[in-house]
């Protein structure tokens, strides 16, 4: 996608990920080993874009870290917007404007999210329609009570979180973090409030001229904004349910998962005395020792270790993480000595 720039947002607190956003950004967190942020830039890669920027505030030295570590993994050139006072997503625009300097469109990503998503094409109907924005749009999750983005009939947004001049026949449909900028919308977003959100703040103001488009797509969507739908993100990862890796950005990559995705990547040891349950993935220099049973639905962070005659199953083990001799981690994500409730 020529001129095309990818943004993620990355500077969130992830208030409702903590205790485990007080180690790491949401963005940074490991999904299937592999850090958030990495698959979404395979995403972006994958469409064609070859260069991307990113906020940093919350642990911004390790978000900048690992940012950068998977912009080399997924073949990309990056910058980094350092924000030391928290701009909200309209102002993180903003600060990062003579970052995006050149860009044809700009796509802005939720850095918490996963999202199986035809970015080629949605790019293509923001540059047909000629819209300031375009946003990705889906039908509202069963039970979910997400602030609704209401579309008139031609897919222009006419009302976002109850704000904007509404109309007739609006359908409310869930907005999946992903949206599509042209530069000229960059224009818009005000110098005050420092901190302000493009959806409650830019974009309002812009619905009656009809420039705020919506496009609707389908696929596997997961904000992993809590424990349990970080857990549930791993987990549909590791079946398959979730095709939302890349080149550059697989953390199956080298692995034959065969019919019980037992997945042993290089480097781990498993004992024979031990037991593996697919769907499993035990990471790079991972181990397991006698008598334990991982899986079914269990995840090893490289380097980490599940002690003899421990059981992990349906959870999580992060990077350099040690599950004790005899301890049982169920429906749970560990990380060093944290064990968080995630079912």
């Amino acid at each position: 996608m020529d001129g095309v720039v990818g943004m993620v947002l990355a500077a969130g607190l992830g208030t409702r990920l903590r205790p485990l956003t007080d180690l790491l950004p949401k963005p940074a967190v490991p999904v299937a080993g592999m850090p958030l942020v990495q698959l979404a830039f395979g995403r972006l890669r994958a469409a064609g874009v070859r260069r991307v920027v990113v906020n940093v505030h919350h642990l911004a030295a390790e978000m900048e870290r690992v940012a950068e570590g998977a912009a080399r993994a997924a073949g990309l050139e990056i910058s980094v917007s350092v924000e030391p006072v928290i701009a909200g997503t309209g102002g993180a625009l903003r600060e990062a404007r003579p970052l995006l300097a050149g860009a044809g469109a700009v796509v802005l990503w939720n850095g918490d999210i996963l999202f199986d998503v035809d970015l080629a094409a949605v790019v293509s109907a923001h540059r047909e329609s000629r819209a300031l924005a375009t946003m990705v749009l889906a039908p509202m999750p069963e039970g979910a009570r997400y602030a609704t983005v209401d579309v008139d009939p031609g897919m222009s947004v006419r009302r976002i979180a109850g704000l904007g001049p509404g109309g007739e026949a609006l359908v409310p449909m869930h907005f999946t973090g992903v949206h599509v900028l042209s530069p000229a919308l960059l224009d818009h977003v005000p110098a005050s409030p420092f901190a302000c959100d493009v959806n409650r703040h830019v974009y309002p103001p812009l619905l009656a001229s009809g420039r705020v488009r919506a496009v609707l797509a389908g696929g596997y969507w997961n904000d992993l904004g809590t424990p349990e739908r970080y857990l549930r993100a791993n987990l549909d990862l590791l079946s398959g349910g979730a095709p939302v890796w890349s080149p550059g950005a697989d953390p199956f990559e080298g692995l034959r998962p065969g019919p019980t995705r037992v997945l042993v990547s290089e480097g781990a040891s498993v004992d024979p005395a031990a037991r593996l349950l697919g769907p499993v993935l035990v990471g790079p220099g991972a181990a397991v020792e006698a008598g334990a049973v991982v899986g079914p639905e269990a995840v090893l962070g490289a380097s980490s270790r599940v002690g003899r005659g421990a059981v992990v199953e349906r959870a999580v083990v992060w990077p350099g993480t040690a599950v004790r001799p005899g301890e049982r981690l169920s429906r749970a994500v560990a990380a060093g000595e944290l064990r968080v409730p995630a079912g």
